[in-house]
């Protein structure tokens, strides 16, 4: 199925590209994100959500998971491979193995519907405001020197991450957590906290969603990174060989 386009005058030419096969769900979504001073594109189905992405070169994808023709997972790998891009996944089971699929394959975030259009709205505005450090802090002519643990190597300039000499792939989002956690080694960071500051979200039904992206990046990293303090939060922990602590 063809896409469609509701347009307004665009925020900043923000455009968002909306994949949802589900009519009544893609229209609420495209009003309400229209209203926000966005354009957005509506894609019905997973390889008209390819297309539009290539057409139209979103500056963020609203993705649904279960589409007709190719799923949101596949959806998402096409996307990425072909110009990075922040993606909100949304999925209709409550489902952390689902969760961590698509963040593996390169979603930024996720929801679980239903959801509430404000929450969809701040979660956008928090992935839109992310690109912008990044590329602020990508131009800026005063770099900032990398956090050195152990035989990790956080750069924050080029928003790498190298472990043993080989350099491990994290979304956006992954990186900004790992930063703040690493920022501040043995130190434990409450889940509230790590919302606020990497999600800027700050209503508490949102901490499950940081216990699935920092499940993402052991799965990339080595679980013993990232210590869990239960029912508080995580901390940051050196490797071994890095005892002397996280520089930067």
């Amino acid at each position: 199925m063809s896409s469609n386009a509701a347009s307004t005058g665009a925020a900043r030419g923000t455009t968002i590209l909306v994949v949802e096969d589900e009519s009544t769900i893609a229209t609420a979504i495209a009003q309400r994100l229209t209203a926000e001073g966005w354009r957005v594109e509506v894609a019905r189905d997973g390889l008209a959500g390819v297309a539009a992405a290539s057409r139209v070169l979103p500056d963020a994808v609203v993705l649904d998971v279960m589409l007709p023709g190719i799923d949101g997972l596949e959806v998402c790998r096409r996307i990425q491979a072909e110009r990075p891009v922040p993606i909100l996944m949304l999925t209709a089971r409550d489902d952390e193995t689902d969760m961590l699929i698509g963040l593996g394959v390169g979603a930024d975030d996720y929801m679980t519907k239903p959801f509430s259009m404000r929450e969809l709205v701040a979660r956008l505005k928090a992935l839109l405001r992310r690109v912008d450090r990044a590329q602020q802090a990508a131009t800026s002519p005063v770099g900032e020197p990398p956090i050195i643990a152990g035989d990790v190597t956080i750069d924050r300039d080029q928003r790498r991450v190298h472990r043993g000499g080989e350099e491990i792939h994290l979304t956006p989002t992954e990186f900004e957590l790992l930063v703040m956690l690493a920022s501040s080694p043995r130190t434990v960071l409450t889940r509230e906290r790590l919302l606020a500051e990497v999600w800027d979200w700050v209503d508490a039904s949102g901490t499950r969603t940081v216990d699935s992206h920092i499940k993402a990046v052991r799965r990339k990293l080595g679980a013993e990174l990232i210590r869990t303090v239960h029912g508080v939060g995580y901390a940051f922990e050196p490797p071994v060989d890095g005892d002397e602590g996280a520089k930067g």
